[in-house]
């Protein structure tokens, strides 16, 4: 079963999707619901949200942007290991 889910978006946003989706041979309306199925799977098998209010935390919107700081902080290391050679550790 399936339901039909009409959206507003921007222009600019919407000539992104189009060109995307002509890249893979899709519509504009497939590639905007694989997006979307994906980004809610993903949210749904996060591994990280069970921690999420378990530990105390400086850092406000930690569990919302948790991803985005983890590749930040493993970005940051794997910098570390590559300038010159030697690990920041």
């Amino acid at each position: 079963m399936s339901q039909m889910l009409v959206l507003e978006i921007p222009d600019e946003v919407y000539k992104i999707l189009t060109d995307l989706a002509q890249q893979e041979g899709k519509t504009p309306e497939e590639m905007g619901a694989q997006w979307i199925a994906t980004t809610v799977e993903r949210i749904q098998n996060d591994p990280l949200e069970r921690f999420i209010g378990a530990l105390p935390s400086d850092i406000p919107d930690w569990a919302d942007r948790h991803d985005e700081y983890l590749g930040e902080a493993l970005m940051k290391q794997m910098q570390g290991q590559n300038e010159g050679g030697a690990s920041d550790a």
